[in-house]
């Protein structure tokens, strides 16, 4: 099956790109948003997704890889929600930011831009290698 790809949210000053490097596989959760649930629910063991750093930064840091697929979130006191297990496979040697996404006109139906309080969301094919080629990564 060939590999999906994804951006994921995290507040840097919450969880950063340093602390997922630091801590090797870690499980993403706190997520409490149907859509973004049900993204992570579609997530397959080898998967990519960008760490995006939402509030600051606002940019793509860097690439993580999804060890484990979805189970029930430890974090969620009740109800259906679930975490997947990430780890990060190399950082953005370019962090590519919501400004230059949002005023690249090929990006332009990008769930980034079009849904951009959603904490999970697909990247397509088109839309990963173009950034990838942005930011400069080779992975």
């Amino acid at each position: 099956m060939a590999r999906q790809y994804w951006l994921v949210k995290s507040e840097p000053d919450a969880f950063s790109w340093d602390m997922q490097v630091a801590n090797g596989v870690e499980p993403w959760t706190g997520v409490r948003n149907f859509m973004a649930r049900n993204n992570l629910k579609a997530m397959k063991v080898g998967d990519w997704a960008f760490f995006y750093h939402s509030n600051e930064g606002k940019e793509i840091v860097g690439v993580v890889e999804v060890m484990r697929e979805a189970y029930p979130d430890p974090t969620a006191e009740k109800g259906d929600w679930v975490c997947v297990d990430m780890k990060a496979v190399g950082p953005m040697p370019k962090p590519v930011t919501l400004a230059a996404i949002k005023a690249d006109p090929k990006l332009a139906d990008m769930a980034l831009v079009r849904q951009s309080r959603l904490s999970v969301m697909p990247v397509s094919k088109p839309h990963w290698d173009y950034i990838c080629r942005i930011g400069g990564w080779t992975g």
